[in-house]
């Protein structure tokens, strides 16, 4: 990626790519950028209204951000704009904001994108890419799969023709029962069969398409199948004159390109936005970086995290000063542009001009596009964010790993978006802190005929009464010493003839110096009841820090290099 810094690369990544480009990659990414506008344009308005915003910001964001990651991303094939879950975080946090401020829904808008593309741009001057970890696979699943719920319910306002206003799931439910009644059969009429038919336009017709052409032909069809119910909405409602029949259409759109413009930046407004902005940064660079790695690997290519997080803030500072907010990659437009064979960044620079040709010359067709066709659009695609196999197979391999999913899905879902990630992260932190507190120990023996060392419960093995062989699978810290302190006394009073007490250290990564203290402590409390303790298979780095204090002088046993070798010289005096 270009020759080390201080703060990530000296190079562009665009710099890089640009080197070997040929006609080839040209006429690749041109292919791929056709077919990815088809299906960015009716997506940006989507998630424009969304986030809250008046259509045109959404094909902004959809303009400026993809050349600012060109210059400055690593992935070959990730499509930068704007996503559901990032709109419904941007929505809540500027609703928020605007109630207490009221300013603007779009400069506030602009302003969080400003400050959470800054944010990111210096995690990754810093390389901080490594705080997206605390959001683990069960909380990122969670939330999206709460989010997905939410996103579709605060839909039917658009498809039912209704006013909707809640933020979670018991407001919603309570709006629905209240106006539901008072839907309006048009807009109902139409947005039920444009879900019909984008629900078909999947599976359904992929399948019956493999008969004609190839698969990832097919695919690619069905990828662009929104298109096909904007342009034919379009027509009925420009036809039928459906808007003056009461089915709300998006209006007029400005055939302009998105003029620069510096967002507000008071202090109280950024430190009102600074949470908000935060939780969009990691998560939206968690999902961007779970697509451009997946793809990434299948061409065998390299992805640096930390100028990733360059590529989404500059993207997310352009998006700002354009008229847009926030972005990150998204996962079915990037598969799509990966399927339709992108070889670089460039066609997205393509992309780019495919939407800004449409803000020019499509403008006024878009004008009679029903929004119970757009909330339609949403409403399909969160329900692929809903994954009940991937919530199965957590709970089936790890209840506290599925505790803290829960804690996120059930949080949002009644509380709020940025209140479930909070507490999913705290859930995940805190179970973390009860295993380490709880560090798995067991008496281990040799297997017979070999020099393995297996748990006695559940492999036959030798045993000493008078030699104890206790393997501790986690590192040492003030958290769990106690916890250690009564699993050791506990050996000794089942162990009366107990003579020599070796700690197998294979499992230990690190050792503190609260816990080094126990250890000495311990050594001196078995050596008055006549017992000596002896180390074996201690980590280098571990036996490093040890050597330093002299550890081995203290202990009234020995440092062993093998359990193996352990276990001969103590077993031979029985």
């Amino acid at each position: 990626m270009g020759k080390a810094s201080r703060f990530g690369v000296t190079q562009l990544p665009a710099l890089i790519w640009l080197k070997n480009y040929d006609l080839s990659s040209l006429r690749a990414d041109m292919m791929a950028a056709v077919i990815v506008s088809i299906m960015l344009i009716p997506q940006s308005l989507a998630y424009a209204m969304l986030a809250g915003l008046p259509a045109e910001t959404g094909l902004y964001a959809s303009i400026f951000p993809l050349l600012a990651y060109a210059l400055f991303g690593t992935s070959r094939t990730l499509s930068v704009g704007p996503v559901a879950v990032v709109s419904l975080l941007s929505a809540n946090a500027v609703g928020l904001a605007h109630m207490s401020s009221g300013i603007d829904v779009l400069i506030l808008s602009m302003t969080l994108a400003l400050v959470s593309g800054t944010l990111m741009f210096i995690m990754g001057l810093f390389r901080l890419g490594f705080i997206a970890n605390l959001l683990s696979r069960p909380v990122i699943t969670g939330f999206i799969t709460a989010a997905g719920i939410l996103i579709a319910l605060s839909q039917l306002k658009h498809i039912l023709g209704i006013p909707l206003a809640g933020h979670n799931l018991p407001e919603l439910v309570v709006e629905l029962a209240q106006y539901s009644p008072n839907s309006h059969f048009l807009t109902v009429v139409t947005g039920v069969v444009t879900i019909v038919f984008l629900w078909l336009s999947r599976a359904p017709l992929t399948i019956f398409l493999c008969r004609f052409m190839s698969k990832s032909a097919a695919s690619g069809f069905t990828k662009v199948a929104p298109v096909g119910a904007v342009i034919l909405s379009i027509l009925l409602v420009s036809t039928f004159d459906l808007d003056h029949l009461g089915v709300e259409v998006v209006g007029h759109i400005p055939a302009k390109l998105p003029s620069f413009t510096w967002p507000e930046l008071s202090i109280l407004l950024v430190t009102t936005l600074m949470p908000s902005a935060l939780m969009i940064s990691l998560i939206g660079y968690v999902e961007s970086m779970s697509v451009a790695q997946t793809l990434a690997s299948k061409r065998r290519q390299q992805i640096n995290p930390n100028h990733e997080l360059l590529g989404l803030g500059a993207a997310n500072v352009a998006s700002a000063v354009s008229g847009g907010f926030a972005v990150t990659g998204g996962f079915s437009r990037s598969v799509v542009n990966f399927d339709a064979g992108a070889r670089s960044p460039m066609a997205g620079v393509f992309t780019a001009l495919g939407v800004a040709l449409a803000s020019l010359y499509l403008t006024p067709y878009l004008a009679f596009l029903p929004k119970a066709v757009l909330g339609a659009t949403i409403f399909v695609a969160v329900l692929t964010l809903i994954e009940p196999h991937e919530i199965t197979f957590t709970w089936k391999y790890s209840k506290h790993d599925f505790a803290a999913m829960m804690v996120t899905l059930c949080t949002v879902l009644l509380v709020g978006v940025e209140a479930g990630v909070i507490a999913g992260v705290t859930a995940t932190i805190s179970l973390i802190l009860w295993r380490t507190s709880r560090p798995h120990t067991a008496i281990v023996g040799p297997v017979e005929g070999g020099e393995q060392f297996r748990n006695i419960d559940r492999h036959l093995v030798k045993q000493v009464n008078q030699v104890l062989v206790l393997r501790i699978d986690e590192s040492l810290f003030f958290g769990n010493l106690r916890y250690l302190d009564n699993r050791i006394n506990g050996l000794l009073a089942s162990h009366p003839a107990m003579e020599h007490l070796v700690l197998v250290a294979s499992g230990i990564n690190h050792i503190d110096s609260s816990a080094l203290q126990s250890l000495l402590e311990l050594n001196t409390r078995l050596d008055d009841k006549g017992i000596k303790m002896h180390f074996s298979d201690v980590k280098g780095p571990v036996l490093d820090r040890l050597h330093r204090i002299n550890f081995a002088d203290e202990l009234t046993g020995t440092v062993y290099l093998s359990q193996h070798q352990a276990w001969q010289d103590l077993t031979q005096l029985y």
